[in-house]
């Protein structure tokens, strides 16, 4: 099995995700890239089993990177395959129960026939800039290892 992680970042946080998510999903005996959005070229559907994407969410949606990176992912060469979705945001977002950008991540690629294997990860920053509140990098690995057994099913 062999994954793809993608993931746009403005201060570092949603990178920090990302990479806790592959250094978990590898930890699992998964095989994983991990990717700056832009440094992405060409996404083929024949070289990934699966695909988690994130992004930072900023006025209740995905950052403008992302937004263009879904259009490289091809709905009838990913179609069935596995995907999660994941986003940073403030407190006060969820309070609000705003949208954030791994739901509306998560929804384009429903769209696009991908298979969601597990709920959205929202991880929760400081303020605008972060940091990482305390406890959200362990409980995205919590999340990673859940995935991992969704993915090795």
């Amino acid at each position: 099995m062999k994954g793809i992680v993608v993931y746009d970042t403005s201060h570092g946080n949603t990178r920090a995700v990302a990479e806790a998510i592959s250094e978990t999903l590898r930890e699992s005996g998964i095989e994983v890239g991990t990717f700056y959005v832009k440094d992405v070229k060409k996404l083929s559907a024949k070289d990934y089993d699966f695909l988690v994407l994130g992004s930072p969410t900023k006025f209740g949606t995905m950052s403008l990177a992302v937004k263009g990176f879904l259009g490289k992912v091809k709905g009838d060469e990913w179609a069935n395959k596995p995907f999660a979705a994941f986003d940073t945001e403030n407190p006060p977002n969820m309070e609000k129960k705003e949208w954030s950008a791994a739901e509306k991540i998560a929804a384009v690629l429903r769209d696009k026939k991908l298979s969601q294997s597990l709920p959205v990860l929202r991880v929760l920053v400081q303020d605008w800039k972060g940091p990482l509140l305390e406890g959200e990098l362990e409980r995205t690995k919590a999340y990673a290892r859940e995935l991992a057994g969704q993915l090795k099913k």
